[in-house]
């Protein structure tokens, strides 16, 4: 229902490789509707920076997503990020533009299922 597109600020390609990301992901969920947060990461590395905010919030924009930037490091809005996208599907939720299906009941991986078969 809900996913984090992250790319590393301080890595153009990572960058450049959000649109195939997102297309990719849609294209795995289909028919049903996902809500996607983008979110550059290493927001700590400053100096380092080859993505502008300004970019990220176009493209965001763009694809018709929210924004944020994280640090693991420091833990700058790595909590955050699980909020907002969190509490937009269940505004959509509320707003019956996305309904509970079977089988979406939790946090799911798609990497770890087709490997273990198991619930993160």
């Amino acid at each position: 229902v809900g996913g984090l597109l992250v790319f590393d600020i301080t890595n153009r390609r990572s960058f450049e490789h959000v649109k195939d990301w997102l297309e990719e992901a849609k294209m795995h969920v289909q028919p049903f509707q996902i809500v996607f947060l983008l979110v550059g990461h290493k927001c700590d590395l400053v100096s380092q920076r080859e993505v502008t905010r300004e970019e990220a919030e176009k493209l965001s924009s763009d694809c018709g997503m929210k924004y944020i930037e994280t640090s693991a490091k420091d833990a700058t809005n790595v909590e955050e990020s699980f909020t907002i996208l969190t509490r937009d599907i269940y505004e959509l939720v509320k707003k019956g533009e996305i309904t509970i299906q079977d089988g979406w009941e939790g946090v799911k991986s798609e990497l770890l299922l087709s490997r273990s078969k198991n619930k993160c």
